[in-house]
């Protein structure tokens, strides 16, 4: 795979995980709807930096472990792919039926710390990066440098779908309240882990 294909099939990957709704979008569609959008913005702002600490640790890490070990990189490929499956699968078979804003709440005051704490003391955000960036490393390049890469491109897009979400709070949110849009966008995005998920484990890097 050249750097070239493993960019856009990351894009495409990373741009639908990005609108998939979860407790981020649910805490900047909130905070937008009750405290105005200076604060959802700094509440975004938290959730990005976030991510990228995330992303930072798994490139650090990740980048030591995949140029040392061919033995780690076939049992993470495993760990990764039987991870993205379950997830996957959960989404097909259990769909929510709305996108939880109550969940979303938490104390008011300081929302850039808001943001940045829920991306930080979620260990879900850090397994999930390690399980579905290391895929789309070419095997030619440096995977540390290469996977901070690809999370700054996932904060990018989140830059970008947190603005919309923001600029149109109403309608987005009543879009997401109904139980069909939410069931589909879970199975359709249940489908796409599967999928990554046997990508993975197919793998003979």
């Amino acid at each position: 795979m050249t750097v070239a294909a493993a960019l856009i099939a990351y894009l495409a990957a990373a741009t639908l995980l990005t609108i998939t709704p979860g407790l981020d979008t649910a805490i900047v569609l909130r905070t937008s709807a009750v405290e105005g959008p200076r604060r959802a913005a700094l509440a975004a702002l938290g959730v990005i930096c976030g991510c990228l600490a995330w992303g930072i640790a798994a490139a650090l890490g990740l980048g030591v472990l995949l140029a040392a070990s061919h033995l780690a990189y076939t049992v993470l490929r495993w760990a990764g792919a039987a991870y993205l499956a379950w997830l996957g699968i959960k989404l097909i078979l259990q769909p929510r039926s709305q996108l939880d804003l109550a969940a979303a709440g938490g104390p008011r005051g300081n929302w850039l710390a808001r943001g940045l704490l829920n991306n930080l003391l979620n260990p879900k955000i850090g397994v999930f990066y390690v399980s579905f960036l290391p895929q789309f490393v070419p095997a030619q390049v440096a995977a540390g440098p290469f996977i901070f890469l690809l999370a700054a491109i996932h904060a990018l897009l989140g830059v970008i779908w947190f603005a919309a979400l923001i600029a149109a709070t109403s309608p987005i949110k009543r879009w997401l309240s109904r139980q069909l849009v939410m069931r589909w966008i879970d199975r359709v995005t249940g489908a796409v882990f599967i999928g990554f998920g046997l990508r993975l484990a197919l793998d003979r890097r």
